[in-house]
């Protein structure tokens, strides 16, 4: 028959002490990146306030959304047109995954590498962070910043008529390397836990 009384921890040294405390240098970081995903959802909702404007007929709101997105054409942009539109939308999105990598960051890494959330049983626990660890995390952060290229690439050739080819081809390019540069982290971490099992008793 086991003892159920746990082991008892040993006293942690204060040097130990010390180096353990000091992740909690990390917390100022992840409340600064929440002051970003405000800026964020700020900038988002001013380019929809403008959407909305433009769509009612206000050429500032048009102007205002025409400099943003970059887009530049010969004639003059008087009403809102489907290119305008699908551009704004697509940059409304970017904002969005954009948001959403910042959330994996300050939620996923805060319960990684400083202090558990103790969000067990919780109605609103997001289901990807009941199993997150720092390998986890990062397959998810390399899939996440492939939406965002995808997002990046497809503005670019919708309004490609403002880029060069060698803009063009460079973009294409980087975008390739994140796809493969997350397929070795995606397969690194298959090789890692299939060793990690085959090391566990049967």
């Amino acid at each position: 028959m086991s003892d159920p009384t746990p082991p008892k921890r040993s006293p942690m040294t204060p040097l130990a002490n010390l180096i353990f405390a000091s992740r909690w240098l990390q917390l100022p970081l992840y409340l600064g990146l929440i002051v970003a995903q405000a800026v964020y959802v700020i900038h988002f909702l001013v380019e929809l306030l403008h959407l909305v404007e433009a769509a009612f007929g206000s050429t500032t709101a048009l102007q205002a959304l025409v400099t943003s997105i970059g887009y530049k054409t010969a004639a003059p942009i008087t009403t809102l047109n489907e290119t305008v539109i699908m551009l704004v939308v697509l940059a409304l999105i970017d904002v969005v995954m954009i948001s959403n990598l910042l959330i994996m960051v300050i939620v996923g890494g805060y319960e990684t590498f400083v202090s558990r959330l103790h969000l067990e049983g919780h109605r609103d626990q997001p289901e990807w962070l009941s199993h997150v660890n720092a390998s986890v995390l990062k397959v998810k952060l390399a899939m996440s910043i492939i939406g965002i290229s995808s997002i990046h690439l497809l503005k670019t050739f919708i309004n490609a008529d403002n880029y060069t080819d060698r803009v063009l081809i460079a973009q294409t390019a980087i975008h390739i390397a994140f796809l493969l540069s997350a397929m070795a982290i995606a397969y690194t971490d298959k090789l890692m836990s299939s060793a990690a099992s085959s090391k566990q008793p049967h």
